[in-house]
């Protein structure tokens, strides 16, 4: 597979959370840090995703934001 996303982190998938249509899918990424993505759950499903599985992250962010107290 080829792709035109370059910003991707390999990692484990720690869990999979599904809820009535969308699943969160906890990745633990170099440093633990925890990447979390919402996905459907078909997606879940077509991918077999399931814990311990290497992954890779795909982030695509047209926006980040910070705020403060």
């Amino acid at each position: 597979m080829k792709i035109s996303g370059r910003n991707f982190i390999k990692g484990k998938v720690l869990d999979v959370k599904k809820g009535v249509t969308t699943a969160n899918v906890h990745v633990e990424i170099a440093g633990g840090v925890v990447l979390t993505a919402s996905i459907t759950n078909e997606a879940v499903d077509d991918l077999k995703l399931e814990k311990g599985m290497t992954v890779h992250a795909l982030i695509k962010a047209s926006d980040v934001m910070i705020a403060v107290d």
